[in-house]
């Protein structure tokens, strides 16, 4: 069902580019998603390239499957891009992959299928998870978790400055009766935040914190990051999009990082070489332009950071 719904990949073109695909290289889609840049970055790759795709969400590797059948340059890895160096497809490619791309948080059609429960736009069963098939849901977390954790989390993940206001709504609500769907999920939030923000609907910063938490995702990326690395060969490309704030600050922070190499005293007389710096930026932040904006609004909060290893 959802393998039908539309995506639109976020700065397609401008990841594509900055990968700088060669034809025979050895590259990583560590979020498949619905193909968008896998299939362009197989349109770059000859007949000896070699393209690795990774997702958690059961319903992309469906759609991943597909598209190797009718490609055989295409590996397929149904796992969280955490593992990115732990799956017997990269085992034994330690500094041989020339690019690995990352493009993070929720696809469209995990927003615009109901059934999954990530927005609250559309009544469906509260779940949030990427993978349906493990963990617990978001119905389990709200209705089990202390006040306490309900109110640090949508503050910590969702900078929802109401928090507290907000968990204490959600424990009186489910004494009454389990809160199952996003939509009284939804109303609990609206009802119990007294300060709208404009154009953005009350429950928006709640939604993002439930799903950041029950998936694990900064967490997920700092060690995604950190494996992709380890594969990467001198001149591979890092090419990470991120969505919100959080995201893109671990990211900042992890290229700006190894840029910057070891942590020596900033009076010692010593060059940057013996800093031992691991990668070097490549060009500014990216974002979408307006074209993109109006064809495609999600893509409005993108921005596209890129990294090469080096030597």
């Amino acid at each position: 069902m959802s393998s039908n719904l539309i995506h639109k990949p976020v700065l397609q073109k401008e990841a594509i580019d900055a990968m700088n695909i060669k034809t025979g290289g050895v590259y990583i889609d560590a979020t498949f998603g619905r193909g968008g840049h896998s299939k362009a970055i197989l349109d770059c790759l000859g007949e000896n390239g070699k393209l690795i795709v990774m997702d958690r969400d059961p319903q992309a590797i469906a759609v991943a499957n597909e598209l190797r059948e009718s490609d055989s340059r295409l590996q397929v890895v149904h796992a969280p891009f955490s593992q990115i160096r732990e799956i017997k497809e990269t085992v034994s490619l330690v500094n041989s992959v020339d690019g690995i791309l990352f493009d993070l948080g929720v696809s469209s059609p995990q927003l615009d299928d109901a059934q999954r429960g990530f927005s609250f736009l559309r009544d469906g069963p509260l779940d949030m998870r990427m993978n349906p098939l493990i963990g617990i849901s978001a119905a389990e977390w709200i209705n089990n978790a202390e006040e306490s954790e309900i109110a640090n989390t949508f503050y910590k993940f969702g900078d929802e400055k109401y928090s507290r206001r907000m968990a204490k709504r959600i424990i009186a609500k489910r004494s009454i009766s389990e809160i199952s769907t996003t939509s009284q999920l939804a109303e609990i939030i609206k009802d119990a935040n007294p300060a709208w923000e404009k154009d953005k609907h009350p429950a928006t910063r709640v939604f993002q914190a439930i799903r950041i938490l029950i998936n694990q995702e900064l967490e997920e990326i700092e060690k995604g990051l950190r494996e992709s690395l380890v594969l990467l060969r001198g001149g591979g490309r890092l090419v990470v999009i991120s969505f919100h704030s959080k995201e893109d600050r671990i990211v900042k922070r992890f290229i700006a990082d190894r840029v910057k190499g070891d942590d020596f005293p900033r009076d010692l007389p010593v060059t940057s070489k013996w800093l031992n710096p691991e990668l070097k930026k490549i060009k500014k932040p990216e974002k979408a332009g307006l074209e993109e904006v109006l064809d495609n609004p999600r893509s409005r909060s993108a921005v596209m950071r890129v990294a090469e290893k080096l030597n």
